[in-house]
């Protein structure tokens, strides 16, 4: 009786994600096999696989309002149907050039942003039939990410250049910054409060800025706040968990580390035995669970606080390399 009561106070949150329906959770993956699949969170099953003919995916996102899936692959962004059984996209952004590498949206879901290996950062207006891109900024070198700051007015773009561009939405001005010259930026994410800016490069190099909101029409600030030997190999993702308690990093060193926000300390290494690439990952919406996406083409669901997956979600066929996930009502 006691050992059935222990697991059940260790297991509440994983029975609250097992109980939520497809209406609650959207969980997609994507990767080089040309295909994007759904899941059920809770055990593994994939319940839809959509097609990307065209390319591999390079990231998945999900629309605020949970209606649908955009995916950035080669020359185009498409949208998917959460709720819909067709196996195609609803809606395709065409015109654009080689690869797409990152996207994602205003908080409204008014706006989309794009970047990739043109050079160019987009700014799509979402409101109307058409579509279409408002603005483009121009940078020197194919851009890899970007996030937007929780006040929707600052696009931060990370490009291979070693650069972070930090875009103001509102005034057109931008800053640069290289913290290390001629090493690609991978990822860059912001904290839900706007207090930290992590990025992430191919030396496994984890720097983290504190923010200061810019009063009027100044910009926000960066100040450095910590640097962290995150990874023996590129570090590919970082991502702050909704409550901005930690941080994740993922690297082609096979593991994803969560630091705590408070210090930057390190707390768990979640770590495959076949060591393959750890491309992406996503935090359940109360901070206790985290997805990832690797080269072995599994994706797999971990607590943050133990050393053992605890579902895996199989049938791709090649490296998965983009998760999307979101299961806040």
């Amino acid at each position: 009786f006691m050992t059935v009561c222990l697991f059940l106070i260790n297991n509440l949150h994983i029975l609250d994600i097992i109980y939520m329906d497809r209406d609650t959770i959207v969980f997609a993956t994507g990767g080089y096999d040309h295909c994007i699949k759904f899941w059920q969170a809770h055990d593994g099953l994939c319940y839809r696989t959509a097609q990307h003919p065209d390319s591999q995916v390079n990231c998945l996102e999900v629309t605020p309002d949970k209606r649908h899936v955009a995916s950035a692959g080669y020359q185009a962004i498409k949208m998917y149907d959460v709720n819909s059984s067709e196996p195609s996209p609803v809606y395709t952004f065409e015109g654009l050039s080689k690869n797409i590498s990152c996207i994602c949206f205003s908080e409204n879901g008014q706006c989309m942003y794009s970047g990739g290996e043109d050079c160019m950062a987009r700014v799509w207006d979402l409101r109307g039939r058409q579509q279409q891109c408002q603005r483009v900024f121009q940078v020197n070198a194919p851009i890899n990410c970007m996030c937007l700051h929780p006040n929707q007015a600052t696009l931060i773009v990370g490009d291979d250049s070693g650069t972070i561009h930090v875009w103001d939405l509102t005034t057109d001005h931008n800053e640069q910054l290289v913290p290390d010259i001629d090493i690609a930026i991978r990822s860059v994410h912001i904290d839900s409060d706007g207090a930290y800016l992590a990025a992430v490069n191919n030396k496994g190099t984890c720097y983290v800025w504190s923010l200061s909101s810019g009063i009027g029409t100044n910009p926000i600030t960066l100040t450095p706040r910590t640097k962290l030997n995150a990874h023996t190999r590129y570090a590919l993702k970082c991502r702050f968990s909704p409550d901005s308690t930690l941080l994740a990093t993922t690297s082609a060193d096979g593991t994803c580390k969560i630091w705590s926000a408070a210090d930057f300390s390190l707390t768990n290494t979640l770590e495959q035995k076949m060591g393959k690439w750890v491309w992406d990952c996503a935090f359940s919406c109360d901070s206790q669970y985290i997805f990832t996406a690797s080269s072995d083409h599994v994706a797999r669901l971990w607590h943050v606080n133990r050393p053992n997956h605890i579902r895996e979600y199989q049938g791709h066929t090649k490296a998965i390399t983009a998760i999307a996930y979101s299961d806040l009502a």
